[in-house]
């Protein structure tokens, strides 16, 4: 049943990259990078809403403590070019141009692949250590939750629209990270109870174990939950999409080591289990009575 409905969760998600697309940010499909000392310190926020006004609205803009201003566009022509220079220069009372820089789509695609190499070796990284560590059942369950929380990750921010930039991977790696966790922490249970009990069923084990674990994990998801709700909704942009992304991550995480990672277990274990013998029934002697 659990596996039933994390597999319609994880079709709703996915249906929105096949439906609405990836909207890749300027690191992965190239653009240009402009960075400006200013001569007073600029929010980055109203910098940002600033270019939204001049015709810019998906426009990256990031803040440093030293007056710097960096501004991260699509490919500009050089008329809109001037339009972020004097943004930038009404807002700060004077700006100069320190840095402007054309990202190509080369150097996109291979931003693009190198993501998808760290990602990739993420999870071998993980599957390796995990069938060390336990068993290879436990390996490749913690693998298939972390692909499914992945995965229902990027089709969420794909239905709203986010952005799939170098901060999202940042916060895809680490919700990685949190979901092998949770589920190391179950399946170590589960092997302490298995190690002094050879009778009972696996399955019964497992679910003892998530039973005991079930008040660390929320616990500790809980916590997560009120800071990253209270970056998301005051943090402003610069910090919404990935207290979002790690929101998600961390509520998906907690609910896929307890309800995708463990019946997935329990189901391989079953199959490289073998069944016990069955006892051949005596027959019954000559002229017993029947009953």
């Amino acid at each position: 049943t659990w596996l039933a409905a994390s597999g319609v969760a994880l079709v709703l998600a996915t249906s929105g990259i096949a439906l609405r697309g990836l909207n890749f940010g300027v690191e992965f499909t190239g653009g240009r990078l402009m960075e400006y000392a200013t001569s007073a310190p600029v929010d980055a926020d109203r910098a940002r809403d600033a270019l939204a006004d001049a015709g810019l609205p998906r426009a990256v803009v990031q803040s440093s403590g030293d007056d710097d201003l960096s501004v991260r566009t699509d490919q500009l022509s050089n008329a809109e070019a001037v339009k972020v220079d004097k943004a930038i220069g009404d807002l700060a009372g004077g700006a100069e141009k320190i840095r402007d820089e054309l990202i190509g789509p080369s150097l996109g695609d291979e931003l693009r692949r190198g993501a998808l190499i760290a990602l990739a070796s993420a999870l071998a990284a993980q599957l390796l250590y995990l069938a060390v560590r336990f068993r290879w059942t436990f390996g490749t369950s913690a693998v298939a939750a972390m692909a499914h929380d992945a995965l229902i990750l990027v089709g969420v921010f794909a239905w709203l629209g986010k952005p799939i930039d170098g901060v999202f991977l940042a916060a895809l790696l680490t919700v990685i990270g949190y979901s092998v966790n949770d589920s190391v922490v179950v399946f170590d249970r589960i092997r302490e109870l298995s190690a002094g009990d050879r009778k009972t069923p696996f399955s019964r084990l497992a679910n003892t174990a998530i039973l005991q674990t079930l008040p660390r994990t929320v616990n500790t998801g809980m916590g997560a939950v009120f800071i990253l709700s209270a970056l998301t909704l005051l943090g402003g942009d610069s910090l919404t999409d990935f207290a979002l992304a790690l929101l998600i991550g961390i509520v998906v995480g907690t609910y896929s080591s307890m309800f995708t990672a463990a019946p997935l277990a329990i189901e391989l274990q079953a199959r490289s289990t073998p069944p016990p013998p069955t006892a051949t029934p005596r027959s019954a002697p000559r002229g017993a009575a029947m009953i």
